[in-house]
């Protein structure tokens, strides 16, 4: 497309410009097949990750050489075997080295003149980087097995033992590092476990062909690791209990035990940096290896890619043109907006992902040598890779449609404003994207180029980009760069990044083998566009990976269906508006439908579309279906209000469904109502607004009653049931079942005072947003009472925090905004509808009542929590318990 062509051109004019474009040789990932660097994009597998830097340590072969490798005794420069390690320092506690004995190894020439015994894979990492004699190209002497070299002697650089041999692990793994594996038992547990084995059990030995001798080395104290001592290896293995090499679990926890802890506070007890910490000593003793020649740098990828063209990478020292990402006076331009308020990324996590990354992010090779993208301007070797041209596109769009229109994809012809894409010249792309003057020579009028240039700044900048996770370490950080540096000024830079993690099906990652790998025209098929949509909306939303259940996507289609099926028969039935006065219900319908619309409003600002359908779609239905049930006569009005709101709440969601409810369904109600001013599409219809502001008493008020009727229901349940302590039935006995013929209902306005100090106290604490205490609760409430009275301060106020799970801040009040003895009694009839109880009688603590055993329950009575009180008479009931147990 020579259009975006031209825009590339000119972005990275203007990089190279500005100081951010340099060329150099860098160890980079690379396939071989293609023959060029596989950056992130190129690969099959393995995006994001990157080469890793080893210390290739030389134990040179000593005489007398194994037999399978006496041949080359005679190499004037040597023969080494060659452990790859990140840890060049505690090479001064080396007692042997491992070898694999089934692993294939061979004996490979450098351009040193060396002879290197290692894998050939590895080997093959190395002709890339400059180490054989042709790029890309190694000299294999000969192939052997691991066995055929064990117990090989070996000088190993800096270790106190004039001899090392080589021994047998049979845990090594071919795919990483050379094979082998230098041994550093004081220091690593692996090493210490598979060498004490090999000391302990002599049939071990002799399988191997191992002496005892061989095996007749001490760990070297190396490093002081406080709580472990100066031989954390053993340290850790004697309270771990390990018993040999095959205590994998045991081994890996030793290892996170030492490992970390060591490097970070680790102090060198020997050496030439003796008493230094280990990270100070780690580059320093590199620094001395290298420069005696004791080991070489070597590259291999941290972790397995491969490339679209199906072969595995290796890390290759090629020539570049890089970004200079990393560059400190960018980055901290860059950093200055990520910090700010002004830069949403709708997650604390995603940000402070945004910060590490440009932390580690440096010089990123932009360049390749052949496959799709632009020429770079000044060396026409090259071409520009796929990540590295795709950092402001967005400000392509804002005019795209105007110099290349629709259906001209490839640029092959002029666009609505007739411009020819030669003409797109640098001071042509100055004047629309960086506000510089007119180029008298430009070809293309001021005109035009004005209303290209309004168009961008129209848009720009960029309020939101949606991307995974993934691209946080590349993508959409060379995106925060590149605008910095073409723009220069930080209100230019993007104002907002969403990243969404990756998504499963039915709790397991998608995969053809397992069966449950869906391709959007599957769900299509199977559930429709809007039942998907909603399935995907309730999966999960945040950085974390989303979970797409099919059966919550069978179940959607359901109450969708359920919801259009009651909507139409409700419409049919609403025949006239007439202003019907509005008791309690109507008013706790209302205000629970506003405060939806105002948390879902919350939640699709935010991003969070799981709450969008949770407010927007499941507590809708919720406060519908409660409000039906416990009204005969339903108001209308508020009937057609409901349905209105709940169509336009979900309709960015599901916008086929509800536009096609609307349509047919409440447009024409509206018509025959003559109520004109609807629009004739949701798809020009605004948010809904709440028809007036949300009461928060009355959402207590609402909370209050249905946790009311629920504990009348399950109490009352639980004592018809009979389900209560000491009310076990023997076989054949006849058991008197409870019938009940009132309830009394207990309630207290307000605490005593020293419940509400203790409730002042966790007021001044508050809540997350998981209704648990911001803090120590217990402690606080210990440090302010003493005596004997503090047992009944700690239960209440655990009593208390108990309630806070379910009923949130609300809890905490030291007295309800409603007269609970008054609300309880007008409400009777919706209090009893679960049961046959419709004597209902309302108590203040105050009160004097006649009830039987009244003093216990209005004792136990709390502002907001009542004490139910059931009154009863007995009958008696034969039941057949062998008939029952047949049956079930």
């Amino acid at each position: 497309n020579p259009f975006y062509d031209s825009f590339i051109r000119w972005q990275f004019n203007n990089l190279k410009e500005k100081g951010k474009i340099h060329f150099g040789k860098r160890h980079t990932v690379f396939s071989p097949l293609d023959g060029q660097p596989c950056a992130d994009h190129d690969r099959a597998s393995g995006e994001g990750v990157g080469p890793q830097e080893y210390t290739l340590i030389k134990l040179k072969v000593e005489a007398p050489f194994p037999e399978a490798i006496k041949e080359f005794e005679s190499e004037e420069k040597g023969v080494f075997l060659v452990a790859a390690t990140l840890r060049p320092e505690t090479m001064y506690g080396q007692t042997n080295c491992f070898i694999l004995p089934t692993g294939d190894y061979g004996l490979f020439k450098m351009k040193t003149g060396e002879v290197f015994v290692c894998s050939e894979r590895s080997a093959k990492n190395m002709a890339y980087q400059e180490m054989t004699n042709e790029f890309g190209k190694y000299e294999c002497l000969k192939m052997i097995k691991g066995k055929d070299i064990m117990g090989v002697p070996l000088k190993a650089p800096l270790s106190p033992y004039e001899k090392v041999y080589g021994l047998p692990m049979m845990t090594i793994s071919m795919g990483k590092g050379t094979g082998v594996v230098t041994s550093v038992p004081s220091d690593a547990p692996d090493d210490f476990a598979a060498l004490r084995d090999l000391k302990q059990k002599a049939a071990l030995r002799e399988a191997h062909g191992i002496t005892e001798e061989m095996v007749n080395f001490e760990p070297v104290p190396i490093i002081q690791i406080e709580g472990f001592g100066d031989m954390a290896a053993v340290t850790v293995c004697d309270e771990l209990k390990i018993k040999s090499q095959n205590d994998k679990e045991k081994l890996k926890l030793a290892k996170d035990k030492v490992y970390l802890k060591g490097f970070n506070e680790g102090i060198m007890t020997t050496g030439l940096f003796k008493g230094e910490t280990v990270k100070a000593a780690k580059p320093k003793v590199r620094e001395h290896m290298l420069e005696n020649n004791l080991a070489t740098p070597y590259w291999e990828p941290e972790s397995l890619i491969e490339s679209r063209s199906g072969e595995e990478c290796v890390i290759a020292l090629c020539d570049q043109w890089m970004i200079k990402y990393g560059e400190e006076q960018w980055r901290e331009f860059v950093k200055d907006w990520v910090r700010t308020e002004h830069f949403e990324t709708y997650n604390d996590i995603v940000k402070q992902s945004f910060m590490a990354t440009l932390d580690w992010l440096k010089d990123w090779a932009c360049s390749r040598t052949f496959g799709l993208g632009t020429i770079l301007p000044w060396d026409n070797t090259f071409k520009i890779e796929s990540l590295s041209d795709s950092t402001i596109y967005m400000a392509y769009y804002t005019i795209a449609h105007l110099i290349q229109g629709i259906d001209n994809l490839d640029g092959s012809r002029k666009g609505p404003l007739g411009i020819a894409a030669e003409d797109l010249t640098k001071e042509a792309w100055d004047y629309i994207f960086l506000h510089k003057d007119y180029d008298q020579n430009c070809k293309i009028t001021e005109e035009t180029l004005e209303k290209l240039r309004k168009e961008f700044e129209f848009w720009y900048p960029m309020d939101l980009r949606i991307s995974g996770k993934d691209l946080i370490k590349n993508h959409l950080t060379m995106c925060l760069y590149n605008h910095a540096a073409i723009w220069e000024k930080k209100e230019m830079l993007p104002k907002g990044f969403f990243c969404n993690g990756w998504i499963e099906v039915d709790k397991q990652k998608m995969s053809k083998s397992k069966g449950n790998f869906w391709t959007l025209r599957d769900c299509i098929d199977y559930y429709g566009a809007d039942a998907t949509r909603c399935a995907l909306a309730v999966s999960g939303d945040s950085i974390d990976d989303a979970n797409y259940e099919v059966d919550t996507a069978n179940n959607l289609i359901l109450r969708l269906y359920i919801f259009k099926e009651w909507m139409v028969e409700q419409v049919k039935g609403i025949t006239t508006i007439s202003s019907e006065p509005k008791g309690l219900l109507e008013e706790i319908f209302e205000n629970e439908m506003n405060h939806c619309i105002m948390e879902c409003k919350k939640s699709y600002e935010t991003m969070r579309f799981r709450d969008v359908m949770k407010y927007g779609f499941f507590e809708m239905q919720i406060a519908k279906d409660e409000y039906i049930a416990a009204k005969t006569n339903v108001n209308q009005e508020l009937i057609l209000q409901f349905i209105e709101a709940q169509l336009k709440l979900i309709h960015p969601i599901c916008p086929h469904f509800t536009d096609y409810c609307w349509r047919n369904y409440l447009l024409p109600k509206f018509y025959e109502l003559e109520i004109m001013k609807k629009p004739t599409t949701l798809l020009k219809s605004l948010y809904p607004e709440p028809s007036q502001e949300v009461k928060l008493e009355i959402i207590q008020l609402s909370k209050y009653l249905r946790r009311v009727k629920r504990n009348l229901r399950m109490a009352h349940q639980k004592l018809t049931t009979g389900k209560q302590k000491g009310n076990k039935k023997k076989k054949g006995e006849e058991k008197p079942a409870k019938q009940y013929e009132k309830v009394a209902i207990f309630v207290s306005l307000e605490y005593p005072e020293w419940q509400q100090n203790v409730l002042k106290i966790l007021q001044e604490i508050g809540l997350n947003d998981k209704n648990k205490p911001n803090s120590d609760y217990k402690k606080v409430i210990m440090e302010k009472f003493k005596g004997p009275e503090l047992k009944n301060y700690m239960q209440f106020a655990s009593f208390v925090v108990g309630l806070a799970t379910e009923m949130g801040a609300d809890a905490f009040a030291t007295s309800t905004q409603f007269d609970e003895k008054d609300i309880l009694l007008k409400q009777k009839e919706f209090l009893t509808q679960d049961f046959a109880i419709k004597n209902v009688e309302v108590y203040t603590v105050n009160e004097e009542c006649s009830i039987v055993d009244a003093e216990s329950a209005k004792k136990a009575a709390k502002p907001g929590n009542p004490v139910l009180h059931f009154c009863q008479e007995t009958i008696y009931l034969k039941i057949d318990i062998s008939h029952s147990q047949k049956h079930g």
